[in-house]
């Protein structure tokens, strides 16, 4: 065999020898998967966008998702290349959205650190470790029209008439069918000349006839009691809500004190140039 035939490739082999290996490439968030009239994007938009999707969205297939939100990401960037020529407003306004994006992330894990369980109950205990509770009072009433009927309503009872029946018989008011009970009421839930004869009154006591807008009214005192303090599951809320508040005026209050803050005061501004849009726009 000529020698010639054999030269090229075993000189081709030697200079494929004499490459140094490729070394292997591993993704990272810079790595770009799509370009888009030359603007890229990369893996980190994508891992960045699957994490904020709803959680119906985390159930779809790997190989799916990952094309959907390159496809949705790419048409993002098209509809948002229409406005490369941002007007001074739009870009202001885009600003603010990043500066605000970013306070409520703060804001996000000081909630998380402080509105936790432990710290709900310990808010509870010592909002309401000395609660004494307020009176409540459980009367019942028969109303009818007139002064009169109502001292005649008043003599039948202290001749010992029974009270839920005559409510049932006599009362206009709505509460008469059921003998005229009320149920539990606290300070000013009534109107005043009718609490102010509850108040009056000892348990199983009747009062005398008494006159408010809707009528005259019998009373009786069923029973007194103070409140106790709300159940912790129906102010975890509003416990919640407070702790976050505290929390963030907290952390503002320290980020306030560290840092260096000027406050210019340019010459010829007024308070009403807060309304004057022809500033920012071109």
């Amino acid at each position: 065999m000529p020698k010639g035939l054999t030269f090229l490739p075993t000189l081709a082999l030697a200079a494929v020898m004499a490459l140094p290996l490729a070394a292997e490439t591993k993704p990272d968030a810079s790595t770009v998967v799509a370009r888009v009239n030359g603007d890229e994007i990369t893996l980190g938009h994508v891992i960045a966008t699957v994490a904020t999707l709803p959680p119906q969205y985390q159930q779809v297939e790997d190989d799916v998702l990952y094309d959907f939100i390159i496809e949705q990401l790419i048409q993002q960037q098209l509809l948002g290349q229409e406005q490369d020529n941002l007007t001074k407003l739009n870009a202001l306004a885009l600003e603010n959205e990043s500066r605000s994006l970013r306070a409520v992330q703060t804001v996000n894990a000081l909630v998380g650190d402080a509105v936790t369980d432990d710290a709900i109950q310990a808010a509870y205990d010592a909002q309401f470790a000395e609660f004494q509770g307020a009176d409540e009072y459980n009367a019942s009433h028969i109303l009818v029209e007139s002064e009169e009927e109502a001292n005649e309503i008043k003599a039948q009872l202290d001749d010992g008439a029974d009270f839920a029946e005559m409510a049932k018989e006599k009362s206009t008011g709505p509460s008469g069918p059921n003998g005229g009970e009320l149920g539990w009421f606290g300070a000013g839930r009534m109107v005043p000349e009718f609490e102010t004869a509850v108040i009056g009154l000892e348990k199983d006591q009747v009062s005398d006839p008494v006159k408010t807008q809707f009528g005259w009214h019998v009373i009786v005192l069923n029973d007194k009691r103070k409140s106790e303090a709300p159940a912790l599951d129906s102010v975890r809320e509003e416990l919640a809500q407070t702790l976050q508040q505290e929390a963030i005026q907290t952390r503002i209050d320290e980020l306030t004190q560290q840092a260096q803050i000027e406050r210019p005061a340019p010459e010829g501004l007024t308070p009403d140039v807060v309304r004057q849009l022809d500033l920012i726009q071109e």
